[in-house]
């Protein structure tokens, strides 16, 4: 099992495997040092596949770049994509069935959507923010929260893309909805 330092070691991996697991975790944390006691346990006979570590509290440029914004989360990368994101902890024997049906995945050609990049600037006291998010979480849409209260660059760049100050602002694939606006979310990332 290999300890990932950086993104850069990540992307290293994915070019020369063509099926990479990378559990992201967060020591410390007792869902994630649940998940990453159970994983390190889990049988690992897939020659063909890598099985990596990164904790959060050390590795902070893996996450956001594939939107996952809570942890533990097991990453199944094939071909240098993103196919799977597996959530929370489980016991050895679950890590070890979620490796074995990695091998009897296949989708059609038709089947593979493209992922969206989501973005949503808020606040901590906005509830139309609070709205935005759960309707992403329930139609199981990952998104990059940026608090924008306690991010001043972050609050400056969502104004300079939208010309607005007012939260919730949703970006989806640079194109950015000020306000809780249902129907184009829905049409940008194929809601129905």
């Amino acid at each position: 099992m290999k300890e990932i330092a950086h993104i850069n070691e990540l992307k290293s991996l994915m070019q020369s495997n063509e099926k990479v697991w990378l559990l992201l975790y967060k020591k410390g944390s007792e869902q994630s040092d649940c998940a990453f006691e159970n994983f390190s346990k889990a049988e690992r006979t897939i020659e063909s596949e890598v099985f990596c570590l990164a904790d959060v509290n050390e590795v902070r440029d893996i996450h956001p770049e594939f939107n996952i914004t809570s942890v533990p989360s097991l990453l199944f990368l094939e071909n240098g994509i993103l196919k799977n994101v597996i959530k929370g902890c489980h016991k050895t024997e679950q890590f070890n069935a979620i490796f074995d049906k990695s091998v009897f995945i296949a989708a059609a050609p038709n089947e593979i959507k493209p992922r969206k990049n989501v973005t949503v600037y808020t606040t901590p006291t906005c509830s139309w923010c609070t709205t935005v998010k759960r309707h992403l979480q329930e139609n199981g849409i990952q998104f990059r929260e940026v608090n924008v209260a306690a991010n001043l660059k972050a609050a400056e760049e969502m104004v300079r893309k939208s010309g607005q100050q007012g939260v919730p602002q949703t970006e989806i694939n640079g194109q950015i909805i000020v306000g809780f606006d249902k129907t184009r979310i829905n049409s940008l990332l194929g809601i129905n």
